[in-house]
């Protein structure tokens, strides 16, 4: 597969994150919850933020926005394009807070299939500095703690 083409200002960012997390779930439940916007507001984000609203158009070439509202009200969108979609294997998707012109970044998730459980391995990508990949590590092990919680809920139900 080609890989889509990179501007000069995303080749200047090195900083890579990733992130793993063995959740007692099937890669169906976590791949539906990670694609599925009615789903997603259900579990997305860090302890402290919610998420009042997603919108994801799952295809190749197809966006997707994350609403993320903090404890003190402030909602920041995080929005991107789909680059490769593999049903429950993987997905790669551009990553961009709207309110901010920076580079934009690049999100990678994996499920594999471990048994009854599922392991989620996150990279991301191009990321400008220590200080955004710091932040971007708390939010990422808070949302995969947030999906375990919610994998718990769902095999409850």
């Amino acid at each position: 597969m080609n890989e889509p083409p990179v501007d000069s200002e995303a080749k200047k960012l090195t900083a890579t994150l990733v992130v793993r997390r063995r959740i007692n779930a099937t890669r169906e439940t976590l791949f539906a919850a990670w694609t599925r916007p009615e789903l997603m507001v259900r579990w997305w984000g860090p302890q402290g933020v919610v998420c009042p609203a997603a919108e994801i158009d799952l295809r190749v070439g197809g966006s997707y926005r994350i609403a993320n509202q903090f404890p003190d009200g402030t909602l920041v969108w995080i929005a991107g394009i789909f680059e490769a979609i593999e049903p429950l294997h993987r997905l790669t998707y551009t990553w961009n807070l709207e309110s901010q012109n920076g580079p934009v970044e690049r999100v990678t998730v994996c499920f594999e299939a471990h048994g009854a459980s599922t392991e989620v391995v996150l990279t991301h990508e191009r990321i400008p500095d220590g200080s955004t990949r710091a932040g971007h590590e708390r939010g990422w092990i808070g949302c995969l703690d947030s999906l375990a919680r919610y994998a718990e809920r769902v095999g409850a139900e």
